[in-house]
C-alpha cells in the first residue's frame, strides 16, 4: 500500500509542477528554427560533422540556444559559440573556432555572420 501511495504522490507532484509553471519555459518556434539554422550553418561552413562540432549549447533547442544566445530582439537572434574537433568539449580540449551568427526574427535566414574564425 505504501508503494502505491508513493507512486501517486510522485505523479501528483509532477502534475503540480507542470501546472504551476515549474516546467521549462516555452521557446518560440522562430527561436528553435534560429538555433538549428545557426548550428547547421556553422557545421557546414567549418568542414562538416566529421571534423567540427559546435558547443553543446547549440544543441539546446529547448532552451533557445541557452548560453549561446547573446541577443534576441528586432534584428533577430544572435548566437556566439565555440566549436572544435568532435569531442573537444567533452574531452576538455580548447575550441578551435568561434562563430557569431545572426538569424532573422522568423528564424528562416542568416542575416549576418559577424565572425567565424580562430577564437578571439
Amino acid at each position: 500500500m505504501a508503494l502505491k501511495t508513493l507512486r501517486f504522490s510522485l505523479i501528483g507532484a509532477a502534475a503540480t509542477a507542470l501546472c504551476t509553471g515549474a516546467a521549462l519555459a516555452q521557446v518560440s518556434d522562430s527561436n528553435v528554427r534560429a538555433v538549428n539554422l545557426a548550428r547547421n550553418w556553422a557545421i557546414n561552413n567549418n568542414g562538416g560533422l566529421s571534423v567540427y562540432r559546435p558547443a553543446d549549447c547549440m544543441f539546446n533547442t529547448g532552451n533557445g540556444g541557452g548560453s549561446c544566445l547573446i541577443q534576441s530582439n528586432n534584428p533577430g537572434y544572435t548566437f556566439r559559440f565555440m566549436g572544435g574537433a568532435p569531442g573537444w568539449q567533452q574531452e576538455g580540449m580548447a575550441p578551435t573556432t568561434e562563430t557569431v551568427v545572426t538569424v532573422s526574427p522568423e528564424g528562416r535566414s542568416i542575416t549576418n555572420v559577424g565572425y567565424n574564425g580562430t577564437p578571439r
